[in-house]
């Protein structure tokens, strides 16, 4: 957590959508010790959302309907999917307590719009990622017109919890999705085409992928440590001559640079495109 920020909160934490990502992020302030399950509400109309969000933050509560859960918050985390939006306006409009402090994790939902769907500019747009669930997340948030300094705190308080918490300009967060949002994913599948390298040259499949994550996660530690760029990194490994540049080759062969930055901006072109739906 951020320097000087507060180690718990008393404030009430409510979540609108109770999917996958709403559990992580809930169930990491938790295992951080932030908040505790009992100051967790949420409400959603699916019985297994319900359950699954039971079962990851013990001891949260659960609201009747989205207008009970707002009157019941502090914090209210708007975590619903892009086409769910429909559904839930009619019953968030003029519903929202003037001292309640709105947080969207909506993948490309624009400040202007959320003031329109709640009545309010007290609002932060966030975009989290599924590793808070391991107290690794990478986030990065944008302030509404009317987000106080403090709103900026307890939100920096709240993503800082459960990983990386940065601040930027609301334009830059549908790169923000595109590279950390949608980017575990990506990682995923880097670990996995790892696991099938390893096991094609004879591993079996349990210690490669066991090989491959643990590689992943240490030389992105390394990044993060020793401040150093990851080229620089890349070349202390890569040795004239040595079976690092040889691998080097075959990604360059294959296009993997090319591949990685293209999917960072198809998925942000994506959250753009839901932004303006």
């Amino acid at each position: 957590m951020a320097s000087g920020l507060p180690t718990k909160l008393h404030e009430r934490i409510g979540f609108i959508g109770a999917g996958q990502m709403a559990r992580a992020w809930a169930a990491g302030m938790v295992r951080a010790g932030l908040v505790t399950g009992a100051q967790v509400v949420a409400y959603d109309p699916a019985d297994t959302a319900r359950q699954q969000f039971a079962e990851q933050v013990p001891a949260a509560q659960f609201a009747s309907d989205n207008r009970a859960l707002l009157a019941a918050a502090d914090v209210v985390v708007l975590a619903v999917k892009p086409q769910q939006l429909a559904s839930v306006w009619p019953q968030t409009q003029g519903a929202l307590p003037p001292d309640t402090l709105l947080v969207s994790i909506v993948a490309g939902l624009p400040l202007a719009k959320l003031a329109v769907g709640f009545g309010t500019t007290r609002a932060v747009r966030v975009m989290p990622n599924t590793p808070c669930l391991v107290g690794q997340g990478a986030s990065a948030y944008a302030l509404g017109a009317g987000a106080t300094a403090g709103d900026a705190e307890l939100v920096e308080c709240l993503l800082g919890a459960v990983g990386l918490a940065v601040r930027v300009d609301e334009p830059q967060l549908d790169a923000v999705t595109g590279l950390s949002g949608s980017g575990p994913a990506f990682v995923y599948t880097i670990i996995e085409a790892l696991s099938d390298g390893g096991v094609r040259m004879g591993l079996p499949r349990s210690v490669a992928t066991r090989l491959a994550a643990q590689t992943v996660l240490g030389a992105a530690q390394m990044v993060l440590t020793t401040g150093e760029h990851p080229g620089l990194l890349k070349d202390r490994v890569a040795s004239p001559g040595g079976t690092t540049i040889a691998g080097l080759q075959a990604l360059e062969d294959r296009g993997l640079r090319g591949a990685m930055m293209a999917a960072v901006e198809a998925a942000a072109r994506r959250s753009q495109e839901l932004g303006h739906g």
